[in-house]
């Protein structure tokens, strides 16, 4: 054997730590594709990690933290929120199965039960956002098999009473999975409610910095889990450990971040609610909002993300506004330390409930800047509303 032949062997075998990992305030990164296991018959112990897809340290603290988040037993990581609800969907229904949900749902999950789900065998019906559980139990039929609830609603921020129909489902044997994106799973803990999955994209508030993508389902039912885990498995999902690292630095100071988000999103809620452009604000922790009891009843706080109704105008009017902003960029996705705002009537198209606004309706990311430079900018933005 050449010297260049023993290097060779040499080389990939050394580096190796056997010494336990000194201890840092954030987990090791791990990475690694290959597991490499004591004896032969742990190979195939399904008790343990024998391959990296399903996650090594770095994902294990971060599903243990949001468990601790959640007050959930167990927390699966998918690789967006999106990745998050349909995954959690597909890992519950089949062929036959009969599904509730929301009208006021993500645009991306109308588009994924009305597409995916139709097409596989799974009958998707919506109900209004603001239905009461026994206007929802009265559309259940003996196939429906899960009732799918975003609180608040999208774009629109309707609260619905999640624990009234996770009651009621449950007494009828339907699992409920809920989309808790807004309330981070700090402000309202939907196991806790009687919900049997809870998902949130962690893109938004627990990454809090608008540049990793990763969603989490939580649950306390073992079937569940084994559920969720047998999808992750067959459909090959994983998260990277970096990104997972990101998210639980990001979780480190959601508490504090949402503390900011709330009382900013708030002044700039009360400022818009007196602007003589503006007929209304759709935020639920406003008190002239019809979801303000429930809200107050259930939450701890509020998110910096609501929806405004500008008096009737032009479209072009709304584009000039949009098009004035400084502070406020203009994008999608929500939940970063930046400011955000765009044109939601565009995505209303997918509804069957669509609520008759005055005018049309703007969705705003209350962000981490200075409110009083974020209302500026807004006055500067509305004053071209109308002006000819």
């Amino acid at each position: 054997m050449s010297a260049s032949d023993k290097d060779a062997t040499r080389l990939i075998h050394a580096g190796r730590v056997d010494e336990p990992l000194l201890r840092t305030v954030g987990p090791p990164i791990q990475k690694g594709s290959t597991v490499l296991v004591p004896t032969a018959a742990a190979l195939y112990d399904d008790s343990k990690a024998t391959y990296g897809r399903a996650g090594l340290a770095t994902q294990e603290a971060l599903m243990s933290a949001l468990a601790e988040l959640e007050h959930a037993t167990t927390v699966r990581l998918f690789s967006s929120g999106l990745a998050a609800i349909t995954g959690a969907m597909l890992a519950v229904l089949k062929a036959g199965d009969d599904v509730l949900v929301t009208d006021a749902a993500y645009k991306p999950t109308h588009r994924f039960c009305d597409r995916t789900l139709k097409r596989f065998g799974v009958t998707v019906r919506y109900y209004p956002p603001r239905a009461t559980p026994d206007e929802i139990m009265a559309m259940a039929s003996p196939a429906t098999r899960l009732i799918v609830l975003e609180s608040p609603g999208s774009l629109t921020f309707e609260i619905q009473d999640a624990p009234g129909i996770a009651r009621r489902a449950r007494e009828r044997g339907i699992l409920t999975l809920m989309d808790n994106t807004w309330a981070a799973g700090l402000l309202f803990k939907p196991l806790d409610h009687g919900i049997d999955l809870s998902m949130q994209a962690l893109t938004k508030y627990v990454g809090g910095h608008a540049d990793v993508f990763m969603g989490s389902v939580a649950t306390r039912e073992r079937a569940l889990t084994e559920a969720l885990d047998q999808a992750i498995m067959d459909f090959g999902w994983s998260v990277a450990p970096e990104d997972a690292y990101q998210m639980l630095r990001g979780l480190r100071t959601l508490p504090t971040r949402m503390t900011r988000h709330q009382q900013s999103g708030l002044a700039v809620a009360r400022w818009l609610r007196d602007h003589p452009r503006v007929a209304r604000v759709l935020h639920p922790a406003l008190p002239e909002s019809p979801d303000h009891a429930v809200w107050a009843r259930d939450y701890a706080g509020a998110a910096g993300l609501f929806g405004v109704v500008l008096k009737p105008c032009r479209k072009r009017d709304v584009h000039a506004f949009l098009d004035t902003l400084q502070i406020f960029g203009l994008g999608f996705s929500w939940g970063g330390f930046e400011s955000l705002a765009l044109d939601g009537d565009p995505q209303f198209g997918v509804r069957s409930f669509r609520e008759t606004f005055e005018g049309p309706v703007v969705r705003l990311n209350v962000g981490l800047e200075d409110p009083g430079d974020l209302i500026a900018d807004l006055d500067r933005a509305l004053a071209v509303v109308g002006a000819r």
